[in-house]
């Protein structure tokens, strides 16, 4: 079934609950998608963890550099 062919029976069938039920038919327009936003991952309790231990050696590392160039 075509989408003009469900338009022409959806046409009929409003029309023949007017005709015999006398009653009224209400349509309304589609209501438009809702954007999608982006997926974004959480990071899990192991991410965190991981991301902590990186900065923890990027300080030791910093630091280390800061004390050597003291030295010199």
């Amino acid at each position: 079934m075509t989408k003009d062919e469900l338009r022409a029976e959806l046409e009929r069938q409003a029309q023949r609950y007017k005709d015999v039920y006398g009653g009224e038919v209400i349509t309304y327009a589609a209501q438009p998608d809702p954007d999608r936003k982006p997926w974004r991952k959480r990071p899990s309790l192991l991410d965190q963890a991981f991301d902590k231990e990186i900065e923890k050696i990027e300080k030791e590392r910093q630091e280390k550099k800061e004390a050597a160039n003291e030295c010199e």
